[in-house]
């Protein structure tokens, strides 16, 4: 039976989880798409990677298939995809989801509040 343990276990082991470094060098690079996966609400609050995508984790289904009128043209399979939430969990788990829809190059870099503490440009 699937229990949320089980299921972040299974999106960690086809998710590969990025440092913090590595995801601002990505954005530095500007060849990577950023989604935060977070509520709106949340993401009102406190910021969000600069220049992210703002794609809730219950959604992301409708905007990562091109055959729906709710694509988001910048979500390909084969873009580089870097994740980002509250804590890393939802953003693996949003990963594994794209994985399965056929993306390729999916990553996880964990936690908002990770980015900005470790100096990660932010944005609304």
């Amino acid at each position: 039976m699937k229990t949320a343990e089980s299921a972040l276990s299974a999106a960690n082991a086809v998710v590969p989880k990025i440092s913090v470094a590595d995801g601002i060098q990505k954005h530095a690079d500007g060849n990577s798409v950023f989604i935060d996966v977070r509520d709106g609400l949340e993401i009102q609050e406190t910021g969000t990677i600069q220049g992210a995508l703002k794609i809730p984790r219950g959604f992301i289904e409708f905007a990562a298939d091109s055959s729906t009128p709710y694509h988001e043209e910048k979500l390909q399979k084969d873009a580089e995809i870097v994740l980002v939430c509250g804590a890393g969990g939802m953003a693996a788990l949003t990963g594994h989801t794209l994985v399965e829809m056929g993306f390729k190059n999916v990553c996880n870099v964990g936690g908002f509040s990770d980015w900005k503490e470790n100096g990660g440009p932010v944005g609304t």
